[in-house]
């Protein structure tokens, strides 16, 4: 039986193609559609995958992982391999997470590969950096790997980009909602990086504590080239804050936790936004601060933990380790980047069955205003689901809590947006 559902889900995209394709069909031929020919599909994307937040290198190799899998399994739909027929290819190239290497290699990717569509590049200035380039040559900027809220709240000046998951401001809310509640005579200290992805963050927090924000003892900042943070934090220490919040990126979350812990500063409460809360990512915290420390942290997932043993015997996580080893052997498929990669995709792929068998970009784009699909790797009650005027494809998250090297969901679903 589980097996029958796994097999369900997996080609839930064709079911639902074949009553929507026409809606979406152009009469464009696919020498019209740059990246798209009869058996290919060219998709791109840059990632850190060497530098300050190269911990999130496994993110590309997920998604690669997942079309590989539908490039060689045969459609329920057609018959066929990949989708309609055609190969998903993916290319990625490394940006170091460097905003100017982000915009070179993304017109590389445009003009020298011929893509079809920019698909989940990360970082929010580097894909700012990048969305005028692409909105002004009307390509597809899809599912970007940043919450920032900018992808859909300025959706009609920039209407060819769109996000995937929660936006950073409706996290940082509900931190704040939940300090507020739990402990309204808190001291709280917030460390976040200086660029839009660490402000939004911290406008969210604010927004969240409401008549509370006064709560706030302390706002230290760092750059993503900073190789210290001990100035900071021995500041932030010295305010008495039992409540510190981390707006940080892999890289810096672990050095932030490790200098903590050196200069003897134990907050009675630690909460760490979703994009540092990777199993891997603790892992190496907790080998740089100790078990202790790192044990009872807060944070958010909007996707199952691979890790979480509540999922062990599910057979969608069966499904993601099985075709992990499969197309990517000897990698550790528990670390949560590669998972995030593989359900993004996921998504992406039902977003082509969607869009219909004659693909083009503004196809594509018009089946980006009709999802509404659960993904099944992702936390029950999460859905994927966009209209016209929503255009945040991922609202509802889970407050989860660090313990026993893993993260675990607690309370009700949050409805972000």
């Amino acid at each position: 039986m589980r097996k029958a559902l796994v097999a369900l889900a997996l080609t839930a995209t064709a079911a639902s193609a074949i009553g929507v394709s026409g809606v979406f069909a152009q009469t464009r031929t696919d020498a019209a559609t740059p990246g798209v020919t009869k058996s290919i599909i060219k998709i791109g994307g840059t990632y850190p995958l060497t530098g300050p937040a190269s911990l999130y290198a496994p993110i590309p190799k997920g998604m690669q992982v997942y079309f590989s899998y539908i490039n060689s399994r045969k459609s329920k739909v057609d018959g066929k391999r990949g989708v309609y027929g055609r190969q998903i290819s993916f290319k990625y190239l490394d940006d170091q997470y460097n905003p100017s290497q982000t915009v070179q290699l993304t017109n590389q990717l445009i003009l020298s590969d011929g893509v079809f569509a920019i698909v989940g590049s990360l970082g929010t200035e580097h894909n700012q950096a990048i969305r005028p380039i692409l909105n002004q040559r009307k390509i597809p900027q899809l599912f970007i790997a940043t919450g920032a809220s900018y992808w859909g709240v300025q959706n009609k000046e920039f209407p060819y980009t769109l996000g995937w998951q929660p936006d950073y401001i409706a996290e940082g809310k509900a931190y704040g909602q939940y300090i507020a509640k739990n402990a309204p005579t808190a001291k709280i200290a917030v460390f976040y990086q200086n660029d839009d992805y660490g402000k939004d963050y911290l406008n969210g927090l604010k927004q969240g504590l409401g008549s509370k924000t006064s709560l706030i003892v302390s706002e230290e900042r760092y750059e993503v080239t900073d190789t210290s943070y001990a100035s900071q934090l021995v500041k932030q220490k010295a305010t008495g804050a039992d409540t510190w919040v981390l707006l940080t990126t892999p890289t810096p979350t672990v050095r932030a936790l490790a200098t903590a812990k050196a200069i003897a500063w134990k907050p009675d409460t630690i909460v760490i936004n979703s994009v540092a809360a990777a199993d891997s990512v603790m892992k190496a915290a907790t080998n740089s601060a100790g078990a202790a420390y790192t044990s009872g942290a807060i944070s958010s997932g909007y996707l199952k933990n691979p890790t979480n043993p509540a999922y062990a015997r599910d057979p969608f996580m069966r499904t993601y380790y099985r075709l992990m080893h499969t197309y990517a052997p000897g990698i550790d498929a528990a670390n949560g980047f590669y998972y995030n990669g593989f359900a993004k995709a996921y998504d992406f792929v039902r977003l082509l069955y969607l869009a219909g068998p004659n693909l083009t970009r503004e196809g594509l784009m018009r089946a980006t205003k009709k999802m509404d699909w659960s993904n099944p790797y992702a936390i029950k009650g999460v859905k994927t689901k966009t209209t016209a005027s929503d255009r945040f494809p991922m609202s509802q998250f889970k407050l989860v809590r660090y313990t026993n090297n893993t993260w675990t969901e607690f309370g009700p679903l949050v409805n972000g947006r």
